[in-house]
């Protein structure tokens, strides 16, 4: 197997010889005259070294700057450890965010990834199939790319979804389609470091949501365990080793606790427990916050064992699980939704945030599942506090208000080869298409698609279910009272428990939302529809159609006192599979492409005094 990189100092149109891989010079050193160049001049020259400057520029990513990012920057998936998904930064507002126009935009290797780039000191970071690259932040110009090579059977680089990639010091983190984690060099695009995290003899296990780093360590969830037995594991690595320092399995075992909870099934017969994106992390409690999904093979649940006299709750799956990230030991958790046979995992974002509670302001988790209920937990201790149902399921009947325990209509349980309407459908009201949440105004905007499903149960034999994968059917359709409109915007004070407002629209939502400091909120829809709302109202201020549906998580940054908004479109993922069938005259092309947005009102151009780019006016 060769997973040698190729590395790439960038020309914008050739492609260098391997041997000119990793090999960009430093400003004070004169660039390597490269084999196979035909015009190797002063001004080729010159590039390679201002693209060699630029990245020499970039500073280390400490645990300090992780706790409290510079406002300019966007390090990690929802740009701080809170998982908030809001943004200090206002010069993009209500007032002037109408004259929003393309900065540059860069066409991406095709991937529906729906990736969130990385941003520190200027420089973009991003991840698409089996390529990653470096770029300028202001003028989109490469400094590098580093293009893995694939063993055989490691399956397609085009079909990979990683949603987001992790800095720490001067390493990018990675998570490759062969189940790799690889460290490179932030400033050349090297690989530092690269460590197998699920072996190449077992098919099935992906890493689509991407790392967080805590205290010096690499942590990364693994998804599609369907047929993995044992389910589905949290991994940490050392972040400057890339050695494996702890691992947490996501499904209680035999003998620990929440191990009786799988109706009797031995270990190697439980399945699924996917972690499907990043994690939170709150450095005051030192605990660590991920979400984990359910399991696909129901019959192990639904047909009665009970040989340890436990319960069929199935823990951990959709549960909240609070870690010591030094030790990966469980210090808490929580499930929302015990015996989940429906595909409803709660396996999305925890936004971490405090509220007053009663009399006394609280240190919460939020999450909502697919049913979009969300609940709210004491993230020191696990302990339920309340929930808000957004109002698109019709499982869930009652919730207790001391536990949050759900009850679920008796009429909706599974039976063999019973089909029922359920609403939503297994794609969810909600997905992994995160929440942005702003802490001035304790406004959640949640966006959200209108569905039901034809649910179906068919059993298999018992060979089948202890061999894993799904014994659970799917087929979409429009809610009874349906009026078309299937995308939905929602705004929540968490507060007073109350909605502010909800946008509808035909295009079902596709992307995570952006809230920012200038009163805006940016959403996406499968429409190829990228738009800024009024916060308050939900009022669009904005709007921009792109070259595909902006499948991916918007950010934004600053570069010499300019913010600019960045997204990416394109690619296929779940929600491209799911919904086309509900808007058949939606088209969505193919191609994916990093679109980067700022006011017209300035330029940024490099400083030759400082060497740092600064706002410079028109003209």
């Amino acid at each position: 197997m060769n997973n040698l990189p190729v590395v790439l100092a960038l020309l914008a149109s050739a492609s260098l010889p391997v041997a000119a891989r990793a090999q960009a010079p430093s400003s004070s050193e004169p660039a390597p005259r490269f084999a196979g160049i035909v015009n190797h001049d002063a001004a080729y020259d010159a590039a390679l070294t201002a693209r060699a400057a630029r990245t020499a520029r970039l500073t280390p990513v400490t645990a300090a700057m992780l706790r409290a990012p510079p406002a300019g920057d966007w390090l990690m998936w929802r740009r701080a450890y809170d998982g908030l998904g809001f943004s200090a930064l206002a010069q993009i507002n209500k007032t002037n965010v109408a004259k929003l126009g393309v900065a540059w935009s860069w066409s991406l290797p095709a991937s529906p990834n729906e990736i969130t780039p990385v941003v520190h000191d200027g420089v973009i970071f991003i991840s698409s199939a089996n390529r990653v690259q470096a770029m300028d932040g202001a003028t989109g110009e490469l400094l590098w790319q580093y293009i893995r090579s694939l063993p055989p059977g490691a399956g397609s680089a085009a079909a990979t979804v990683v949603r987001n990639i992790a800095i720490y010091m001067n390493e990018i983190l990675v998570p490759t389609t062969d189940r790799h984690m690889v460290a490179l060099d932030a400033k050349t695009g090297q690989v530092v470091w690269d460590h197998e995290i699920v072996p190449a003899s077992s098919p099935t296990p992906r890493l689509s949501g991407g790392p967080i780093v805590v205290n010096g360590k690499v942590i990364q969830g693994v998804s599609s365990c369907n047929t993995f037995k044992g389910g589905c594991f949290i991994v940490a690595l050392d972040a400057l080793t890339g050695q494996e320092v702890w691992r947490f399995n996501t499904l209680a075992q035999p003998g620990e606790p929440g191990g009786d909870s799988w109706n009797g099934a031995p270990a190697d017969q439980r399945f699924g427990g996917a972690v499907w994106t990043s994690g939170s992390y709150d450095p005051d409690l030192n605990l660590l916050y991920y979400g984990v999904g359910q399991t696909y093979d129901t019959a192990t649940l639904l047909q009665q064992k009970q040989a340890d006299n436990g319960s069929a709750d199935a823990l951990y799956t959709d549960s909240t699980v609070a870690l010591n990230p030094d030790t990966g030991k469980l210090v808490w958790h929580y499930q929302h939704f015990n015996r989940d046979v429906w595909d409803y995992d709660w396996a999305f974002e925890r936004s971490l945030i405090e509220l007053k509670v009663g009399k006394a302001v609280r240190k919460l988790s939020v999450t909502a599942g697919k049913i979009a209920i969300f609940d709210a937990v004491d993230r020191a201790t696990g302990e339920y506090l309340f929930s808000k149902d957004l109002g698109l399921q019709t499982l869930v009947t009652a919730i207790d208000p001391k536990t949050g325990r759900k009850s679920i209509n008796p009429l909706l349980a599974p039976e063999a080869d019973k089909t029922k309407t359920i609403c939503p459908h297994a794609g969810g009201a909600r997905s992994w298409l995160a929440t942005s949440y702003n802490p001035r105004t304790h406004l959640l905007y949640v966006p959200l698609v209108e569905s039901c499903m034809d649910f179906t149960w068919n059993p298999r034999t018992a060979a089948a279910t202890a061999a894993g994968g799904s014994d659970i059917h799917w087929v979409l359709k429009p809610r009874p009272d349906s009026d078309g409109r299937f995308g939905r915007l929602e705004a929540i004070n968490l507060q007073t428990g109350k909605v502010a407002w909800t946008e509808r629209r035909r295009a079902p939502e596709v992307a995570s939302t952006l809230a920012t400091a200038g009163g805006l909120v940016f959403d996406g829809s499968r429409d190829r529809v990228f738009r800024a709302s009024d916060d308050l109202t939900g009022k669009t201020l904005w709007r921009m159609r792109l070259s595909a549906a902006p499948s991916a998580t918007p950010v934004t940054y600053s570069i010499g006192g300019q913010q600019y908004v960045a997204v990416v479109a394109g690619g296929g993922g779940a929600h491209e599979e799911t919904w086309p069938t509900l808007t058949p005259e939606i088209d969505s092309p193919a191609g994916t492409t990093l679109w980067v947005f700022k006011l017209p009102n300035a330029s940024v151009r490099p400083s030759p005094a400082q060497g740092r780019p600064r706002a410079v006016a028109p003209g």
